[in-house]
């Protein structure tokens, strides 16, 4: 049937109409694996179709460049309506300069409660909550079984942090790399002074410190992790060049067989593999992972049962539609999350969902978190943006050499002190 040109203009004109009437929502997430991202677009997809008077627009970046641009979008016209984060203190801190939206009267309560409540918590801020969570992470040790086997080192038996050392040593013995290690983010490797700390520290070290209770930062116990770590720097245990390797860069000589350890987060699974050279790197038969190491004689009992890692969520702005709380919790319903353990893309939070995991790594750090006596938050987020920096310095400098045990200790405590 051939319309008229005045039919015709009255259905453009329509077409423009409905297109001008959908609301947008844009979100923001630090680049995700190949995988992840697809599982977005299709969730993108779904969505769209239940809803055509909404557009929803994912935009990624790259992880230390999201966190520089970060602040500067939260505090102009261009911020997202929902972004990636990681909790903590940031969260508050961004909460309190009137950048987030309490979400907690909008989010129904029945999808509130298929959430731990812990989990909730790490996105509430003075009883409002300002997001909500995605998922569990743990640090581990990623190995690579043919090194550590041709250099005749069992990590299975591999317990306390002296193990570990010899361990490394062996490694350089028989001419292997030891440890891959991104220091050039620097992120990376304060995941050592970070868990050394709750091992000699025992779980409640961070919050004791915080409270400015038993010297603070400049406890003892946090002199001690920066004395585990120069042990370790001692052996010179790292690839060469490692100051200026990027955790992609890492992420991907790991994936490409060049060292034997490699201190990461369980996300690293998929990733690290997509940046291999081959983009297939290490196989299911050549990987294992295993706890970080505890202290055979620690400054305080009880962290050997503590864990590290992440509650990582979204977290929505002051500005977000209504359309944006509702397709935050499309995205966290179950169905979703399941199809995410199913996939072996990362551990689901929503409780249930991990059921759907069929990965035998992902399979173990779950158990390792649900196990754990407390699993601490990254201290790069705990802590808040100025103090995680530190933290973070502090850890490179002593890759580096370039500080001291004592040093470090006073000058996270400098910057809580000045946060």
């Amino acid at each position: 049937m051939k319309l008229s040109a005045t039919t015709a203009v009255a259905i453009a004109l329509a077409a423009t109409g409905a297109y001008a009437q959908q609301t947008e929502v844009n979100i923001l997430r630090v680049q995700p694996g190949d995988e992840e991202e697809a599982f977005y677009a299709e969730v993108e997809a779904a969505y769209e179709a239940e809803h055509p008077d909404v557009d929803v627009v994912f935009e990624y970046i790259a992880n230390e460049a999201y966190k520089s641009r970060l602040p500067t979008l939260l505090q102009s016209d261009a911020r997202p309506d929902i972004f990636y984060s990681w909790g903590g203190e940031t969260l508050r801190e961004q909460a309190e300069a009137g950048f987030l939206q309490p979400i907690g009267d909008t989010v129904p309560e029945d999808v509130l409660s298929t959430f731990p409540e812990a989990a909730l918590e790490l996105y509430t801020v003075d009883d409002s909550l300002y997001g909500l969570p995605l998922y569990a992470t743990e640090v581990i040790f990623w190995v690579n079984t043919d090194l550590t086997e041709e250099a005749g080192v069992d990590h299975t038996q591999i317990k306390t942090w002296d193990d570990f050392l010899s361990a490394v040593q062996t490694l350089k013995d028989a001419g292997v790399t030891p440890i891959i290690a991104g220091a050039q983010d620097k992120w990376p490797v304060h995941f050592y002074w970070s868990y050394l700390a709750l091992r000699e520290g025992g779980p409640d070290i961070i919050t004791t410190a915080m409270s400015g209770d038993g010297d603070g930062f400049e406890n003892e116990a946090f002199v001690a992790a920066g004395e585990d770590m120069v042990e370790l720097v001692d052996l010179d245990p790292f690839q060469p060049g490692v100051m200026g390797t990027t955790y992609e860069t890492a992420s991907g000589m790991f994936a490409d067989g060049m060292g034997a350890f490699h201190l990461m987060g369980d996300w690293d699974y998929l990733p690290m593999r997509g940046r291999a050279t081959d983009g297939e790197g290490l196989s299911d038969d050549q990987l294992a992972i295993m706890p970080f190491p505890v202290i055979a004689d620690p400054v305080a009992e009880g962290g050997a049962g503590a864990t590290l890692g992440g509650i990582n969520g979204w977290a929505v702005t002051a500005d977000a539609s209504p359309e944006a709380v509702d397709f935050l919790t499309f995205l966290l319903d179950r169905d979703n999350q399941e199809t995410i353990a199913e996939r072996g893309i990362f551990i689901p939070i929503v409780e249930g969902a991990d059921q759907a995991l069929t990965n035998p790594f992902f399979k173990q750090v779950a158990q390792d978190i649900n196990q754990s006596t407390y699993h601490q938050v990254f201290l790069d987020q705990f802590l808040g943006a100025s103090v995680g920096a530190t933290v973070n310095d502090v850890s490179a400098d002593l890759v580096a050499q370039a500080t001291t045990p004592e040093e470090a200790a006073s000058r996270v405590q400098e910057a809580w002190d000045f946060r």
